[in-house]
């Protein structure tokens, strides 16, 4: 239809959005279905922070407020950024915007000219390609399989860049694998970079405070700090603090940067929703030991995922270091047919033919960049991760 815009043709609507409302259409309608499409923790927000949020709106903090964040909730992240990656920024140098998403949308919005380059290794979560379509530059995408557990070796990131390279959009832990990089892994990244000055790194550190065992998390600019000038560190409320619906993303780097995304912000959202963001202060600078607690649930329904995976019939399913996905292998299901009679040629179909026979939704490789595979949240209860894989496992042994 002529009436709507050529950038449509650019991009796809989220297939982690359509399958989570796939899910629910189906529940909807009767049908006994296990959603493990989304990715947002099932804890509920910390009493604190709701506590924090209802007091704001009783003291009337419901006007508009400065266009990329309130000076509490830009000081509370400077805290942040300093106490746990030993990053130092002034206010000046943070973004805050409705969501992570947000933050990374303004910072293509506001750097990618038409021939730009933007190195994404894949799997990537969906949006990383589809925003960088949407602001006209040209993703590049570096696929890293199995072999190397997902994540990006020096060598494949050098051989990706070239003089029309803008940005490295870097994401430990993972979504979709749940892979996270050691110190020595990212140094061998950053060393690549620091000959590369044209290129400047945006890391999605959403998934900071989700690692397990004894995995510690660094990000970019913290093991390479001559980076620091041309990084944008991305993070949020959303994981870590169970806020999801608040919307709350924020991003510290150099002031120029930040200026710019404030002035997209300014023309398209303007500021986030002033409730959440004094929820946001709470979070920051309140309690963090539930922290800790819900780091254990979620290594605990890891453990129990990656075991029963294990067990169905030709599925192989790495042992992720953080976030709550994992992203099994099922290149020896490809070929097969289902007990229901569909034809698997694809990871797609695997997923399609899963949700219709047996109620398990699940996202599908392609969707992330690497086939084929299918992407697994386990930020739900134990006995629907247990009755999942049951299922997962039964579809599998079906197969012929």
């Amino acid at each position: 239809m002529a009436f709507l815009s050529d950038t449509l043709a650019r991009v796809k609507p989220s297939p982690t959005i359509a399958v989570t409302n796939k899910a629910r259409e189906l529940k909807a309608a009767g049908k006994d279905v296990i959603g493990l499409g989304a990715g947002e923790p099932d804890f509920d927000t910390p009493e604190n922070i709701k506590a924090a949020a209802r007091r704001a709106i009783d003291e009337g903090k419901t006007k508009y407020t400065a266009v990329d964040g309130i000076p509490e909730l830009k000081e509370a992240i400077c805290r942040k950024f300093k106490r746990e990656n030993g990053l130092s920024y002034t206010p000046a140098q943070i973004s805050v915007g409705t969501g992570g998403k947000q933050i990374l949308y303004n910072a293509l919005m506001a750097t990618l000219n038409p021939g730009d380059e933007v190195i994404i290794p894949a799997p990537y979560w969906v949006s990383y390609p589809d925003m960088v379509l949407l602001a006209g530059g040209t993703p590049v995408t570096v696929t890293c399989g199995i072999e190397s557990n997902f994540k990006l070796t020096a060598e494949k990131l050098e051989a990706a860049i070239t003089p029309k390279t803008k940005w490295f959009i870097f994401n430990s832990p993972s979504n979709p694998t749940g892979a996270g990089y050691t110190a020595g892994e990212l140094k061998a990244l950053t060393d690549v970079l620091l000959k590369h000055p044209q290129v400047w790194i945006m890391s999605d550190d959403m998934y900071e405070h989700l690692v397990f065992d004894d995995f510690r998390f660094v990000t970019p600019a913290e093991v390479e700090p001559a980076l620091y000038d041309r990084t944008l560190t991305c993070n949020g409320v959303s994981k870590a603090y169970a806020m999801t619906g608040w919307r709350i993303g924020y991003a510290g780097g150099p002031a120029h940067l930040i200026k710019a995304m404030g002035t997209i912000q300014s023309q398209s959202t303007s500021n986030p929703c002033s409730i959440a963001q004094y929820a946001a202060v709470e979070a920051l600078n309140g309690p963090q030991d539930f922290l800790a607690e819900n780091r254990k649930v979620f290594q605990r329904r890891r453990d129990l995922v990656v075991s029963m995976l294990n067990q169905a019939k030709g599925v192989k399913c790495p042992r992720p270091e953080g976030a709550f996905y994992v992203y099994p292998d099922i290149s020896g299901l490809i070929g097969k047919t289902s007990a229901g009679g569909a034809a698997l040629a694809t990871d797609e179909d695997f997923a399609t033919a899963l949700l219709e026979e047996t109620g398990v939704a699940v996202v599908f490789g392609a969707a992330f960049g690497v086939s084929p595979n299918f992407r697994v949240s386990y930020a739900t209860s134990d006995a629907a991760l247990e009755e999942a894989c049951r299922r997962i496992q039964a579809f599998c042994a079906g197969l012929r």
